[in-house]
Formats: structure tokens, sequence, C-alpha cells
């Protein structure tokens, strides 16, 4: 189990869509430059924690889509830049669990 969170493309949303299309795909979106980073996070044991790391993340100027998974405790940015680190923790500080670094 893992959650998903993919920021919508404007040029990407079929009509009458309410999501998107973000949740029409299992494939993150292709984008040009984007880096990915994978991080460790501890404490995460189910799909409500998965939702919670990813959400927080999301919100950081930047993110493309998160997927957090709580079985290996990683979570995956890609993002339009390199992000801080000490941002990234404190996203996952504020969904209340603790971010153990970069993998």
């Amino acid at each position: 189990m893992s959650a998903h969170t993919e920021l919508p493309q404007i040029d990407a949303e079929p009509a009458g869509s309410c999501c998107g299309g973000a949740c029409h795909s299992d494939t993150a979106p292709a984008t040009e430059g984007a880096v990915t980073a994978v991080y460790e996070v501890k404490g995460m044991t189910c799909g409500h924690c998965e939702g919670a790391v990813a959400g927080e993340i999301s919100e950081l100027d930047g993110v493309a889509s998160v997927t957090a998974a709580a079985a290996t405790g990683r979570v995956t940015v890609v993002s339009a830049a390199p992000l801080d680190e000490e941002a990234v923790r404190e996203a996952v500080d504020e969904a209340g669990y603790e971010l153990v670094g970069r993998v």
C-alpha cells in the first residue's frame, strides 16, 4: 500500500474531470528537468500515515508528485528543483513523523 499525490497539470485536465486526470494514471508525469529524491521516514504504519506525509510534502513549492510507502518507510518526491532538506523535515514533522534522511 502506498499513497501517491500528484499536483494536477493545467494542460492535462480532461473535460469534466475533478482531479485533473491525476488519479487515472499509474505513471508519474514526465517533467522535463525534474529531480527525484527518496527519503526515509520513521513512524509510518498505514495508508493514513502515507497520506499525511505525502499531503504535507506536496505543499512544498516545486513539488510535482509524492509517493509514500509505509511498508518500506520510503517517500519518493519529484520536484522541479532540489528541495531543501530542512523544509522536507519540517513538512514530515508537521505530519507527525520523523525524517531520518535522504536515501
